[in-house]
């Protein structure tokens, strides 16, 4: 679990949630601007396809320490951010995907746009297979092989936390359907009143307002194209869906 120094509020409010969930977990200190490795002026930053805010730049190393955890207990893990809302059937959702090897990463959350799917869930666990993501890294669960792909595919660049996870097309990506998670700013929009008032860190800070180098505007332009046209593709078998939150039916 992803959590600030500082942020005592939000580490109060996920160990009481996870406490309740019989959820076990480790506090993974959240890198910041100043921790950042490589720092925030090194060129590798520049990688992406805008200018990144140094909030930004320390959310996504964040990740990169959880999958480097994962690596390193060469076991699947449930990576959490600070301010995520967990649906009360997490635990038996992680026991039904836990032996899924196929499922490298899986989605637990939502965040009201439409995602690429399969139309079938997994025979073993409510989970579709996730051709094209759109936004979203508070509550997902990776394994170590989908964990050695994102940290290859970091190493030469670096990105949103959420836009790396959805670009990473080698990855065996996998969404919970119905959704079991949101963060705590979506609770409204589920109809549910938020049990923690949030301020996001990323977007306290304003963003460069430098241009776009050539460069960027490149990779911008064939990330877009790319993420299109898996959209146009549409494998067979997938459908678009802007995936519930939390409505479990009992008979699937």
């Amino acid at each position: 679990m992803i959590n600030l120094d500082g942020e005592v509020a939000r580490m109060a409010f996920m160990a009481e949630q996870l406490a309740a969930l019989g959820i076990a977990f480790d506090r993974l200190q959240a890198t910041t601007p100043d921790t950042l490795s490589p720092p925030p002026n090194d060129p590798y930053w520049s990688l992406w396809e805008r200018p990144l805010r140094t909030t930004e730049m320390a959310a996504m190393a964040s990740h990169r320490a959880a999958w480097s955890r994962v690596l390193e207990e060469d076991a699947p893990m449930l990576i959490l951010e600070d301010d995520a809302l967990l649906h009360g059937v997490t635990p038996s959702f992680l026991g039904a995907v836990a032996p899924i090897d196929e499922a490298e990463l899986v989605s637990l959350e939502t965040r009201g746009r439409a995602k690429l799917i399969s139309r079938k869930n997994h025979p073993q666990a409510l989970i579709h297979r996730l051709w094209q993501d759109r936004s979203g890294a508070a509550a997902y669960v990776l394994r170590p092989a989908g964990a050695r792909k994102l940290l290859a595919r970091v190493a030469k660049a670096p990105g949103l936390a959420d836009a790396i996870l959805c670009a990473a097309y080698d990855v065996s990506a996998w969404q919970a359907v119905p959704a079991i998670a949101c963060q705590l700013d979506m609770c409204e929009a589920y109809g549910m009143s938020p049990p923690l008032a949030t301020v996001s860190v990323i977007d306290s800070e304003p963003r460069p307002t430098g241009p776009k180098s050539r460069s960027q505007k490149l990779r911008r332009i064939w990330s877009q194209t790319r993420m299109g046209l898996r959209q146009l593709i549409r494998w067979p078998g997938a459908t678009r869906l802007i995936v519930p939150y939390g409505m479990v039916n009992s008979d699937r």
